[in-house]
């Protein structure tokens, strides 16, 4: 039986308790995701939750990360299940589902996400397929393993019930969001993803994790944040945005040239 290459290696790298730094894309160019695919990051994440990217972009995008030697990882919009199982046939490694706030949701994403009988997923993969390097009822066999489900906690809902969320046969991680978690413990007052509050919230999440063998996931706002939640123990960051790597690359170029 052949081994999985690039599909495998965010499962088999987070397996060993390695830390993953990720790009983070949302700008509508699939050639992007393959530009940064090239650089130092460990994985790309395409984000169609808030980003402008769609769900066809993104399908044209993960063959190019998968072809720079990266694993690809999507967000869904809130409630669109219907795509978990159309991205893995596509050949991500990883799908995020943001506001996971009832055992429901959390049951339903599980569902879209494994293939029987852990779940429901049906039978249609292509791209996912191609780049495991096995056949059809290896990756059958296998893709439970390295097909990922990314949990998010960004609620008071879900931070009540992350331990059941953690137990759930056919979820693998969770994702925190921070700015979101800041909005919810701040009774919706103020956005504060930096704060002390947030940072605590961040800390028991991880130790709810490591104790159910789960990794953890975050989204940092700046390489300096990604910094401090690997430090707490985080196993894999998503960095900035590529829109903000764009900003950032043009505010110091102008600022050479004094503009």
């Amino acid at each position: 039986m052949a081994t999985p290459t690039v599909l495998s290696s965010l499962a088999d790298r987070l397996a060993k308790g390695d830390q993953i730094v990720s790009a983070w894309c949302g700008l509508p160019e699939p050639g992007i995701a393959g530009l940064l695919a090239r650089e130092g990051f460990d994985a790309v994440t395409l984000d169609m939750q808030h980003g402008p990217i769609t769900l066809g972009e993104v399908i044209r995008a993960v063959p190019l990360v998968n072809a720079a030697g990266k694993p690809a990882i999507a967000r869904i919009a809130v409630g669109e299940f219907q795509n978990v199982s159309r991205l893995f046939d596509a050949g991500v490694s990883g799908v995020i589902a943001p506001m996971i706030n009832t055992m429901e949701d959390a049951r339903t994403f599980a569902a879209y996400s494994k293939y029987p009988p852990m779940g429901e997923r049906s039978w249609g993969s292509y791209g996912g397929l191609g780049a495991s390097g096995l056949d059809a009822n290896a990756y059958l066999r296998e893709a439970n393993r390295f097909s990922l489900s990314f949990a998010m906690i960004e609620t008071r809902e879900a931070m009540a019930i992350l331990d059941d969320i953690l137990a759930l046969e056919g979820i693998d991680a969770v994702f925190v969001g921070p700015s979101d978690l800041s909005i919810a413990l701040t009774g919706g007052k103020g956005i504060a993803p930096n704060s002390v509050e947030v940072d605590q919230a961040i800390r028991h999440i991880i130790a709810r994790a490591s104790a159910a063998g789960k990794p953890v996931a975050i989204y940092a706002q700046s390489a300096e944040r990604a910094k401090a939640f690997l430090d707490m123990g985080a196993k894999l960051v998503t960095v900035m945005s590529d829109s903000a790597f764009l900003r950032s690359a043009a505010h110091a170029a102008l600022k050479v040239l004094g503009r």
